[in-house]
């Protein structure tokens, strides 16, 4: 599901996003302080977004109704997070929009969201630590079937790095 539609993220009323899918793993935060930093040595905007992934188990609507309130609340409280994260290490200047999306995959539901944004210009990840490989993100949109035609440019940024070590790269 590539996108047609061209970036317009340099164009006149248009500004460059950054676009982090936030969960509560520990690599979102090595992302999240590379993309702060690309923003403020090149100026844009970082897009946060939340992906609530339906269960399969959901035959009555007031338990479907309950599972994407816990999950929005729980999308809230890790952007709230992350957003003080990034005061606490000087990038309280960045610009953040916040966005929870339904999807039972989410990286469908992120090209969903490149394509609606013509303005997301670049993807950043973050890749897990585990021996047991980057992360099923990373793997899907950096080796899987979309790589050679992904929309847009994807960051992978080691999970391992610390603040410094971001710092001096971004």
């Amino acid at each position: 599901m590539p996108t047609t539609k061209k970036r317009r993220s340099f164009e006149a009323g248009h500004a460059r996003k950054f676009l982090l899918v936030v969960d509560d793993s520990q690599e979102v935060e090595s992302a999240l302080y590379y993309a702060a930093s690309r923003i403020l040595r090149s100026s844009g905007s970082l897009v946060m977004l939340y992906v609530i992934e339906p269960q399969e188990f959901q035959h009555w609507v007031g338990v479907r109704q309950v599972q994407l309130e816990e999950e929005t609340n729980k999308a809230r409280a890790l952007f709230r997070l992350f957003r003080r994260k990034l005061h606490n290490v000087g990038f309280e200047n960045i610009a953040v929009e916040e966005v929870v999306r339904e999807g039972s995959n989410k990286a469908e539901t992120l090209l969903r969201l490149i394509e609606e944004d013509e303005d997301i210009a670049i993807l950043v990840l973050g890749a897990s630590t585990d021996p047991k490989g980057p992360g099923p993100l990373v793997s899907s949109l950096a080796a899987g079937r979309v790589a050679g035609t992904f929309p847009i440019p994807i960051t992978i940024v080691p999970g391992n790095l610390d603040l410094e070590d971001i710092l001096s790269l971004a």
